[in-house]
């Protein structure tokens, strides 16, 4: 059985003009000990899904529908009380930007201590031991010192390392790192993306990577989700979708990648922008921004305007696009007129 069991799971925005569906019929599992990484662009849902996790929806967002399956408990109908024994404790979430999840007017160690006082029932003198291994695992230099300063005192890249310490404070059996490395420069994204790896093989740390780096995603997980308005599109083995994308809008963020454009020309693109939620296109919600959707002599495919794709298999992979539907039925037509 799947350490996380995440099943159809439907998020919604209640706003003025009626309900806004942020997340739709989200499917997914994890394994412990296993990475997961959730790409997508800006608006496609990643960061909603990984807040609906631990129910961190703020008003006037809600969960309306489907299950989340942790270890055989049901998060969905988990009182808050309930929750607060999962939260940090079983399941850590690393946020984009540290000075914000970090309290500027609280020590490194007060913090820490904090933290570990609300799930255990330790000593001072014990937290703060716990705290300064944690911070000798991140590498933090003089780690010591480094619990009496203050978040301010202390560089970008520091700062992560200190939350990547806290969220393992409780040996928890998830980590949800929610672009981990957005405010941080080329070399230390490298360092802290290397550092998270390596912390979650060596304690047996299940990873969900949230993130719209594909590079970061291709090295550090094994399976992967795309997102696109708020729906998954394409789900399975990291390397697989990587070497061969499927849906036209996977391949779009492949082929959007730097090292993919030829030296002295402009970056590839995929036209248009992501739909805003209260206004999505019927059928596929990607078909206006779509090549394969309008055919040769001009028209729009109907299926593509008219349907939500349905997942299909290919390879170890499921995709919901039309085209791939087509592509297999017509693979399928020759073998069946010759039997």
């Amino acid at each position: 059985m799947a350490l996380l069991e995440v099943n159809n799971l439907d998020v919604r925005f209640a706003l003025r003009q009626g309900d806004v569906r942020a997340l739709r019929d989200v499917c997914f599992s994890l394994d412990r000990g296993e990475r997961l990484g959730i790409v997508g662009e800006s608006g496609a849902g990643k960061s909603v899904a990984a807040f609906s996790l631990l129910n961190l929806i703020a008003r006037p967002g809600y969960i309306a529908g489907g299950s989340i399956n942790f270890d055989g408990h049901e998060l969905t109908s988990m009182s808050d009380r309930a929750l607060r024994k999962i939260r940090g404790h079983r399941i850590s979430m690393i946020f984009q930007d540290p000075m914000m999840t970090l309290n500027p007017v609280l020590t490194i160690g007060e913090q820490m201590i904090e933290c570990l006082k609300a799930h255990r029932r330790i000593s001072s003198r014990e937290a703060r031991a716990i705290s300064l291994r944690k911070l000798e695992q991140v590498q933090i230099p003089s780690p010591d010192k480094r619990l009496d300063h203050y978040p301010h005192e202390l560089s970008g890249g520091m700062r992560q390392r200190i939350i990547i310490a806290i969220a393992l404070l409780l040996d928890p059996d998830i980590i949800i790192a929610d672009e981990p490395t957005t405010a941080l420069d080329v070399t230390i994204q490298a360092e802290i993306m290397a550092l998270l790896l390596e912390l979650c093989e060596k304690h047996n740390v299940a990873l969900i990577l949230i993130t719209h780096d594909l590079g970061v995603v291709s090295q550090v997980t094994q399976r992967m989700l795309v997102m696109y308005a708020g729906r998954v599109i394409e789900q399975g083995p990291t390397r697989e979708i990587i070497n061969d994308p499927q849906p036209p809008y996977t391949q779009g963020l492949m082929n959007a990648l730097p090292q993919m454009a030829t030296p002295g020309s402009r970056l590839n693109q995929i036209r248009g922008s992501m739909p805003s939620l209260n206004k999505l296109p019927s059928g596929c919600a990607f078909h206006p921004r779509c090549d394969f959707a309008t055919r040769p002599e001009g028209e729009l495919r109907p299926a593509c305007v008219d349907q939500v794709p349905q997942f299909v298999d290919s390879g170890n992979c499921q995709v919901a696009c039309h085209m791939v539907a087509e592509m297999q039925q017509a693979e399928r037509i020759p073998v069946e007129e010759k039997q």
